[in-house]
C-alpha cells in the first residue's frame, strides 16, 4: 500500500505542481472575471447620437401618423426605461443592488441614444426606385427638417384593409440605408407594426385602448419553495445548474484521464516505466498512476464548484442549489473516474505514441460525450425511458444521472441507488479490463494494438 500511495504522490505532484497546469486551470476563472469587471465599463460609452428622416410610402394615409407618434424621443425614452424596468426586476436583488449607476449607464449605452427620426410621408405614386436612390449615400438625399433619409417604409395597398376575398392583410416593406444601427431598424420595424395594427383597429370603428386593456395580463415573478423557505424563481438559473454541475462532472473526469493517459504514454515512451517496474509491481504502478489522477480531478472538481457556489452566494440564488447534490457529484465523480481512468490507463501502457492512442480513444469519447449532446432534453424531461435507460448503463449513467439529479424534477431514490450500483459494477469491470490490459501492455512495443486486441489481452490474462 506504501509503494501505491508513493506512486499515487508522484503522479499527482508531476501533473499538479507544473507551471502549466497551474495557469490552465486559473486562466479561465481569472478571464471571466476581468470581462466581468472590464465589459461594463467598457460598454458606458456613449455611442454617437442618430439623426435624420424616414420616409413613407403609403397608400392608405393612416400609418404614417402612427409611426411618427411611435418614434417621437419622448416615447422612444419611455419605452426604453420600461424595458430597463423589467430587467431590474427579472434581476437576483445581489446583482440589482451591486449593479447601481453603473448598470443603468451600461444598459443605457447598450440600447444607444435616443435617435432623432423625422417620419416623411411622401406621395402614393412616388416612384419606388427614386425613393430607394435616396438610401444609397450619406449625402444622397434629404427630407427637409428631416435631415439625411435613413430609412424607407413601403406599406403594401391592403396592409390596411383587405381586398375583397383575400384571407389575410398585406404587409409593409423596409428598406434602409447600409451600415444603419441594428437597434434604429428594429425601432423603425417595431414602429411600422405597430402603426399598421393601429390604422387596422380605427378601420374596424375599434376602440384600440380597450382592446389592449381586454388582451393584456400583467406577468408575474414566480417563486421556488425551498426548505429555506419562499424565493424568486430564476429561469436562467434553474436550466444553467443542471448543466453546470454535469459539464463539472464531465470536466474534471476527462481533463484527469488525460492526463492519466498522457503520463502513460509518456512514460513508457521513455522507458521511464521499465525503471519503475523495477520498484513496484504493474498492478501497484497502475493504482498508483489512477489514485494520482483522481486527486487531480478532484482538485479542479472542488476549485471550479467551489467558484460556482460563490457565484450563486453573489447572485442569491444559493437556495436553488440542494446541498446532498455535492455529495452526489462527489460520488458520481468517484464512479466516473474510475471508470474513465481505468481504461485510459489500459489504452496508454498498450501503445507507443498519442497519435496511436486517438484511435482507441474516439469511440469511448463519443460514448462518454452522449449526455452532453442530450442534456437539454434530459433536463426538459428527466423522466423521460430515455433518461431513466441511460441512468443505468455505466459510465454514461454517471451524467445523466447527475443531470437528472439537478433538474427541477428529481428521480426516484431507488433509481439513484440503482445507478450508484450500476457504476459501481462498470468500475469493477473497467479495473478488472485495465489490470489484464495493462500488465501485458506496458512492456509491449511495435505495431500498435486495437480494440479487439485488448479484448483479447483481457480476456487471456
Amino acid at each position: 500500500m506504501r509503494k501505491i500511495l508513493h506512486v499515487a504522490q508522484r503522479e499527482f505532484l508531476a501533473t499538479a505542481g507544473t507551471k502549466a497546469f497551474i495557469f490552465g486551470i486559473l486562466v479561465t476563472p481569472l478571464v471571466i472575471g476581468v470581462l466581468i469587471l472590464l465589459v461594463p465599463r467598457m460598454s458606458i460609452q456613449d455611442p454617437p447620437a442618430i439623426a435624420g428622416s424616414v420616409a413613407v410610402i403609403d397608400p392608405s394615409g393612416q400609418v404614417a401618423a402612427g409611426l411618427a407618434a411611435y418614434l417621437e424621443p419622448a416615447r422612444v425614452e419611455e419605452r426604453r426605461r420600461e424595458a430597463y424596468q423589467r430587467l431590474q426586476e427579472a434581476m437576483p436583488p445581489a446583482l440589482r443592488s451591486a449593479s447601481g449607476m453603473a448598470g443603468a449607464q451600461a444598459a443605457g449605452s447598450l440600447l444607444g441614444n435616443v435617435p432623432r427620426l423625422e417620419v416623411v410621408a411622401l406621395e402614393p405614386g412616388t416612384s419606388l426606385e427614386m425613393a430607394k436612390k435616396g438610401l444609397g449615400t450619406a449625402a444622397a438625399a434629404t427630407d427637409g427638417a428631416g435631415g439625411d433619409r435613413l430609412a424607407l417604409v413601403v406599406v403594401h395597398a391592403d396592409a390596411v384593409e383587405k381586398q375583397r376575398g383575400a384571407d389575410r392583410f398585406g404587409a409593409y416593406d423596409l428598406f434602409v440605408r447600409a451600415k444603419l444601427d441594428d437597434r434604429v431598424i428594429e425601432e423603425i420595424d417595431d414602429g411600422v407594426r405597430d402603426a399598421i395594427v393601429g390604422a387596422r383597429v380605427s378601420r374596424a370603428g375599434l376602440d384600440r385602448a380597450r382592446i389592449e386593456d381586454l388582451t393584456t395580463v400583467g406577468r408575474v415573478q414566480a417563486r421556488t419553495l425551498t426548505a429555506g423557505g419562499e424565493g424568486r424563481t430564476n429561469e436562467v438559473l434553474n436550466q444553467f445548474v443542471p448543466m453546470a454541475l454535469m459539464g463539472l462532472l464531465l470536466m474534471s473526469v476527462l481533463m484527469s484521464g488525460q492526463y492519466l493517459l498522457t503520463t502513460t504514454v509518456e512514460e513508457k515512451s521513455n522507458r521511464v516505466v521499465e525503471v519503475l517496474l523495477s520498484a513496484v509491481s504493474p498492478m501497484e504502478l497502475m493504482v498508483g498512476k489512477i489514485l494520482g489522477q483522481f486527486a487531480v480531478g478532484l482538485l479542479v472538481l472542488a476549485l471550479y464548484l467551489g467558484l460556482g457556489l460563490i457565484a450563486l452566494l453573489s447572485f442569491a440564488s444559493l437556495g436553488l442549489l440542494d446541498p446532498a447534490l455535492i455529495l452526489f457529484l462527489l460520488v458520481f465523480y468517484l464512479l466516473a473516474y474510475f471508470s474513465v481512468g481505468a481504461f485510459m490507463a489500459a489504452v496508454g501502457s498498450a501503445v507507443n505514441e498519442m497519435r496511436e492512442a486517438q484511435g482507441l480513444m474516439t469511440p469511448v469519447m463519443l460514448i462518454i460525450m452522449i449526455p452532453w449532446f442530450l442534456w437539454m432534453p434530459i433536463s426538459r424531461d428527466p423522466n423521460s425511458a430515455l433518461a431513466v435507460v441511460l441512468s443505468f448503463v455505466p459510465p454514461v449513467s454517471n451524467f445523466v444521472i447527475m443531470l437528472r439529479l439537478a433538474s427541477s424534477t428529481p428521480p426516484p431514490v431507488w433509481q439513484t441507488l440503482l445507478s450508484v450500483a450500476a457504476g459501481a459494477a462498470g468500475v469493477f469491470v473497467s479495473l478488472w479490463f485495465a489490470a489484464r490490459v495493462f500488465r501485458i501492455g506496458l512492456l509491449m512495443y511495435g505495431k500498435p494494438p486495437n480494440l479487439a486486441t485488448l479484448v483479447r489481452w483481457a480476456r487471456s490474462g
